[in-house]
């Protein structure tokens, strides 16, 4: 008889083989609380017992409206423990799209922070019969948290379901129209986390402190928080709106050794290290995803702050680890060459397969110059949406990620654009992203975004927004037209350079480029 993969197997494990590992939390500037894994283990059994108890059943969607805390984490694994899905939502989403998001999944319970209980007006009136539990104390109409922990009865054992059932259930960002929603079974989780921890991944170990930055909310925190149970490893959670001093903080403290976040955060962060002279040492490893890092970024981490620095690709669809930029060891002495390989999206990670294709489905080869949407298909890639929505994304098994690349004969991938965002200039294609880190290599630039803009002659032509470096007063938009000539083909180069104070951001930290064309065709830059 074959032993089915449930993800509730790295509870167990966590008690039995690592009960005396932490737990800590802070919040509210300063350290909140400290437990251990056999106390983890006792509050998601009791967890889980109350959630049946409250007519939960195996296959219901239970949502999370929550911040990166302790809770949180114990609803990780008491969801799936209960035979449920756990349905993480984005906090950073308007009332509207909340109530479309949990009215889409039909969850039957949602638990949130007290805080974020005005963000669920609208879906809770349009659905009266769904549980609404507070994780930091009661309202009317609310359950608390504490009190389901306090009388709930322990479950144990397997949770009844199959590996195949769905364990838990994230949504697109809905850039491109309504958020989406992608199931993740036991098994493709189970799996995800074994490549979340292998030596030319993110190596996750019991050796490890790990602080989940990323979002609780945003594709399961990148399967960390899994890989760190199953490892033993120490977990550490920031709680609500970290800052950079918060997140500074906590890794001198804490002794950190591997974090993960979105490079707009890491820049803040690095800002406030260097200024504040922060002993970021004890980082073994820190991970950037969701955009490409300049290469400023990079070295300021490996060479002024002594900070490996790594970054991964994927998707929500992905679960959402793709691909993990390890340097070769050839690069091992050489600084440079370590900083590009980092600044690639790396190579694929055992288990999954991807194809490059033309527009006509043909194979391009790995050359590292001959673009082609990136396919990619695996154990833990999503072959449909939830309730089998939008099938065009899907082909012959495949997930259609909507990235054009270049894969070259090393097997590292370089995104070069997101379809969509590809530049059709006189019958000649121009890379947004190569552009904007032809724009980021000027040291006055801080963050660089570029659209196409409809252009009566050349069909599209490229648009750049700038926002300067906090240093770079008086830099001028010609001034750093002149320094990208230098950098990229003539006819790539900007019909305009806008300086503007912030980019617009999507809930998950990712440049919102809907934004910015949306703002070109209003005639506004700012």
């Amino acid at each position: 008889m074959t032993t089915p993969l449930l993800l509730t197997d790295l509870l167990d494990r966590s008690r039995e083989l690592f009960p005396g590992k932490e737990i800590v939390q802070y919040g509210d500037g300063g350290l909140r609380r400290r437990y251990r894994y056999r106390d983890y283990y006792d509050r998601v059994a009791r967890l889980a017992g109350a959630l049946r108890e409250l007519g939960v059943r195996p296959g219901d969607r239970v949502a999370t409206l929550a911040w990166n805390h302790d809770r949180h984490l114990e609803l990780y694994l008491a969801v799936p423990l209960a035979g449920a899905v756990l349905h993480t939502v984005n906090l950073r989403l308007e009332p509207g799209e909340i109530a479309y998001i949990l009215d889409h999944a039909d969850d039957r319970v949602v638990v949130a922070d007290t805080a974020l209980l005005p963000a669920l007006e609208q879906a809770r009136a349009a659905r009266p019969g769904m549980f609404v539990v507070g994780t930091d104390g009661s309202a009317p109409g609310v359950l608390d948290y504490e009190d389901m922990i306090e009388t709930g009865s322990p479950l144990s054992g397997p949770p009844g379901v199959d590996e195949n059932d769905l364990a838990a259930l994230c949504y697109t960002s809905g850039t491109t129209g309504p958020p989406k929603g992608v199931g993740y079974s036991h098994r493709s989780l189970y799996l995800h986390t074994f490549a979340a921890c292998l030596a030319d991944g993110h190596a996750i170990s019991e050796r490890d402190t790990v602080l989940h930055v990323v979002p609780m909310f945003h594709a399961n925190a990148w399967g960390v928080p899994f890989a760190a149970l199953m490892t033993g490893a120490n977990q550490v959670l920031p709680g609500p709106r970290p800052a950079p001093r918060d997140i500074a903080r906590i890794i001198e403290a804490e002794r950190v050794t591997y974090t993960g976040m979105v490079p707009t955060v890491a820049v803040d962060l690095a800002r406030h290290a260097l200024a504040h002279g922060t002993d970021l040492s004890s980082l073994r490893a820190l991970v950037l995803g969701g955009s490409p890092p300049s290469d400023a970024l990079v070295r300021t981490f490996t060479e002024d702050l002594g900070v490996p620095v790594f970054q991964g690709w994927g998707m929500t669809e992905i679960s959402p680890m793709g691909t993990f930029a390890r340097p070769l060891p050839s690069a091992d002495d050489d600084p440079a060459a370590r900083r590009r390989f980092v600044r690639t999206q790396g190579r694929l990670l055992p288990g999954l397969r991807w194809r490059l294709v033309d527009d006509e489905g043909r194979d391009q080869p790995h050359d590292g110059k001959t673009p082609g949407e990136l396919l990619i298909r695996g154990p833990w890639v999503a072959s449909s949406y939830f309730r089998a929505e939008h099938p065009e994304s899907f082909a012959d098994g495949w997930l259609r990620t909507g990235d054009v690349a270049t894969i070259d004969p090393d097997g590292y991938l370089e995104i070069v654009d997101r379809a969509k965002d590809l530049i059709k200039s006189g019958g000649e294609w121009i890379s947004s992203v190569a552009l904007e880190q032809a724009l980021l290599a000027d040291p006055a630039v801080a963050e660089a975004a570029v659209i196409a803009v409809p252009h009566e002659r050349w069909q599209e032509r490229p648009l750049a927004f700038v926002v300067l470096d906090r240093t770079a007063d008086g830099t001028e938009p010609a001034g750093l037209l002149a320094g990208l000539r230098e950098r990229v083909p003539r006819w790539w180069l900007p019909e305009q350079v806008l300086v503007v104070e912030a980019l617009p951001k999507t809930s998950v930290g990712k440049l919102d480029k809907r934004a910015l064309r949306e703002k070109a065709r209003a005639g506004r830059s700012t």
